[in-house]
């Protein structure tokens, strides 16, 4: 479903449950009315900091390249794309207005890296078991 035709289900709901359209209107802005329909973990790296380069789709629409999944000293972290500006600070090309638009962004990336990891680790599981079944013959 697109953000415009998420926009007016929406609309109609808080209608139908008989909010007022001020209001409606405040709630409708605070709803995120996009769906990332596509995360692409483009290259996997272990050491340093950087672990992975991804791409993500927007409603079937925007494609977001070049973002990191980055170690940070507690925990993973999304990076999105930028480049170095004139006085070699990096400026974010591309990014997520509202904290609830960065989480979902956030979440959708590391739970797709960590699909790929386990599909890596499910992968190295079997060749290892298939040499044992070799050697054992």
């Amino acid at each position: 479903m697109s953000g415009e035709l998420r926009y007016e289900y929406f609309t109609q709901i808080m209608v139908n449950i008989s909010i007022a359209a001020s209001d409606c209107e405040s709630l409708i802005k605070e709803v995120i009315f996009m769906e990332i329909t596509d995360v692409k973990i483009r290259k996997i790296m272990s050491e340093g900091r950087l672990r992975a380069v991804v791409s993500v789709t927007v409603d079937d629409m925007l494609a977001v390249h070049d973002i990191k999944v980055v170690q940070g000293d507690e925990r993973l972290f999304v990076a999105m794309p930028s480049r170095k500006d004139e006085n070699g600070i990096f400026r974010d090309i591309v990014h997520p207005i509202s904290p609830s638009a960065r989480k979902l962004f956030e979440e959708s990336i590391l739970e797709a890296y960590e699909k790929q990891l386990a599909m890596i680790e499910a992968e190295k599981a079997e060749e290892a078991a298939a040499a044992e079944t070799v050697d054992a013959e």
